[in-house]
């Protein structure tokens, strides 16, 4: 796994290496069809000779392949400067906190919050948080709720008004539009402890010694 100080390897590791192997790659795919085209010129029937046509039709299957070839490349080349660029940018992380898929809370520890993504617009949205045994703790009804990420902080209290227990929480999200249920993804806040890559691209590794994706992301704080 290569951490953040490291990004400059990663530049190395993904820069030039790659560029000059898909550039030999070509070159030898050139000559050897130049090659079994003059072969093939060559020991032609003198009576059956080969067209114009013919010869055009392989000539342009040939700057098929290298046109195929050099989008390869400039692929390559671009996937490997967006993995430097992504852990420069994710390094400026550190230390905030961050709305990423999960659906757990924990108050004591000021993971308090609770964060979902509605698909569309939602005319009645219910939050149920349940403790380590799956017993309900709260219910939140919300009301109506836009699409996007919407966010909001639990007071810590039970539906009898006391205050939880210390410990992990998890939370589920019910949303209604029309009579139709609406699609969501729960959120949770994190705080990133630091910035590795590994071969699923940029990740940004939790306090609670979870990890998830740069894309990932929903909200920074």
């Amino acid at each position: 796994m290569t951490t953040v100080q490291d990004s400059s390897n990663v530049t190395n590791l993904f820069g030039a290496g790659a560029s000059s192997t898909t550039t030999s790659s070509a070159q030898e795919t050139e000559n050897r069809f130049l090659s079994l085209l003059v072969a093939q010129m060559q020991n032609q029937d003198p009576l059956n000779p080969m067209d114009n046509a013919e010869v055009t039709s392989q000539m342009a299957q040939l700057s098929t392949v290298q046109g195929i070839e050099d989008m390869n490349s400039k692929i390559e080349a671009l996937t490997a400067s967006l993995g430097p660029n992504q852990m420069s940018q994710a390094a400026n992380l550190i230390g905030h906190g961050v709305l990423v898929p999960g659906d757990t809370l924990n108050p004591a520890q000021f993971q308090d919050v609770i964060g979902f993504e509605l698909s569309r617009p939602a005319d009645s949205v219910n939050v149920s948080i349940q403790d380590a045994s799956g017993n309900l703790v709260r219910s939140l009804n919300l009301g109506p709720r836009d699409a996007g990420v919407n966010a909001l902080a639990w007071d810590g209290l039970t539906n009898t008004g006391t205050t939880a227990a210390a410990g992990e929480y998890q939370f589920s999200v019910e949303a209604v539009q029309g009579g139709q249920a609406v699609s969501n993804t729960t959120l949770n806040l994190n705080v990133v402890s630091s910035v590795s890559q590994n071969s699923q691209g940029v990740q940004l590794n939790l306090a609670d010694n979870k990890s998830v994706g740069y894309a990932d992301i929903r909200q920074i704080f």
